[in-house]
């Protein structure tokens, strides 16, 4: 997910950003040299055994807060039969929906959405994976690290209202598409790396058709995924660090070739299959395979190589008529273009780049080839924004949606695992 991409970030602790500072963090050991209160308890003799233990429950208001308020898009799909935006917000867990032709004005501090989904009932939580049914506008919905489980929303959805449908994931789904001829859905995880490929109208706990990992894969990391129905054809984006299963076998466990998979259990604990000390970090990559691969199946072509410009891929989207593939290059600012035939280390035949571009570490990107656009998912900016499909250098986008003022800090904060405290340069470290 997002937070891989940006590392260790470092915020004032005066800062007006997007994160949950409590008073009392320096009495729960998560600081870097303790206080002098700290110090002086630490030196108060035991308690006696007659002495009784207590439980003190502590129930307090932040001293402050660090939060962005704002969305930010980790991932994006066209309705071109309605022709409307749908864009994953993963900071504030929402959906939200607007006409494609918007255009926020200079002068304006935001576009409201035409519909938003989210709220405690909707269960969505860090959503990073995002398909629209081309038929009906159904909505599929990918949590990401915090739930197993993906949505399904009719397109009439809005506001705080439970999904219509839930399937059961593996731990850190992200990606997801349709193969609509065939009817199966196809979700990438993230490690351990896989393509887990289920019926289309899968539900709850419901076993995969097939999935797709192992070694010999060169599966590392799995995010983006895109398919070609047209020459059968399976893409897939890796950002590189990876390690090896027992037997090669993350997620499927007594597998007959062509059968669904027995006693499939998404949520039960498949570290144990790892082999310790074998973690490596491989260079980010797209891989290729036929569209029905299965098991341990070796790619057809991989792009890979310094002059890829390949860094943290995240989305990717197919033009399928043209023979391109487009890439979200999150941590360059770039969308990156290759020949959907290209293989080893070659350069993008296309690169969007640039300050006159709006791209804001984008993480989501679709072809839209009935219009003959490119849109973008910003994560970094609050952004969306709209391109001609063959757009490339310093261009500036057609249209750009903004779900915040112009110029306004985006913290990207992802999945928060840990705090720390630095007392000499009083600092808050926030590890994404």
């Amino acid at each position: 997910m997002i937070r891989k991409a940006f590392g260790l970030m470092v915020v004032c602790a005066s800062g007006t950003l997007a994160l949950l500072l409590l008073s009392s963090i320096l009495h729960f050991g998560l600081v870097w040299g303790a206080a002098p209160q700290q110090q002086q308890a630490r030196q108060t003799p035991p308690a006696t055994s007659g002495e009784a233990r207590k439980t003190i429950h502590l129930v307090r208001a932040p001293e402050r807060t660090i939060q962005d308020t704002n969305s930010s898009f980790s991932a994006v799909a066209v309705d071109v039969a309605r022709n409307e935006i749908v864009l994953e917000d993963e900071n504030r867990d929402q959906i939200m929906v607007y006409g494609r032709l918007d255009n926020t004005p200079a002068q304006a501090a935001l576009s409201e959405p035409k519909r938003v989904i989210g709220g405690s009932h909707t269960k969505i939580s860090q959503n990073c994976g995002l398909y629209v049914d081309p038929l009906t506008g159904d909505v599929y919905s990918v949590n990401g690290d915090t739930t197993n489980y993906m949505t399904v929303w009719s397109r009439q959805a809005s506001g705080n209202v439970t999904a219509d449908r839930e399937l059961a994931t593996p731990h850190r789904a992200f990606g997801v598409v349709v193969d609509e001829e065939a009817k199966e859905l196809f979700i990438t995880i993230e490690y351990p790396p896989a393509v887990v490929v289920f019926p289309k109208a899968a539900r709850e706990n419901d076993a995969p058709l097939r999935i797709l990992e192992g070694d010999k894969t060169q599966l590392a990391e799995v995010h983006g995924v895109a398919l070609d129905t047209k020459n059968q054809l399976l893409y897939v984006a890796n950002q590189g660090p990876t390690s090896r299963n027992a037997n090669d076998v993350g997620w499927a466990r007594d597998v007959e070739p062509g059968t669904p998979t027995v006693e499939w259990t998404p949520d039960s604990d498949r570290w144990r299959y790892l082999v310790p000390g074998s973690g490596e970090f491989r260079p980010p990559s797209i891989t290729v395979y036929p569209l029905k691969a299965t098991g341990d199946t070796p790619p057809l072509r991989v792009i890979q190589g310094p002059l890829t410009r390949l860094d943290w891929p995240a989305h990717i989207s197919l033009d399928v008529e043209h023979g391109e593939v487009f890439v979200a290059n999150t941590v360059t600012d770039e969308i990156l273009v290759f020949r959907a035939s290209d293989n080893g280390n070659v350069a993008p035949i296309r690169v969007l780049k640039g300050p006159h571009t709006g791209l804001g570490h984008p993480h989501g990107v679709f072809v839209d080839a009935k219009n003959d656009e490119l849109v973008a998912a910003n994560f970094g900016n609050h952004s969306s924004t709209v391109y001609r499909r063959t757009a490339s250098g310093d261009t500036p986008p057609l249209r750009t949606i903004r779900a915040a003022p112009p110029n306004t800090p985006a913290p990207m904060f992802g999945n928060i695992g840990a705090l720390a405290y630095d007392t000499k340069r009083d600092q808050i470290l926030a590890p994404n």
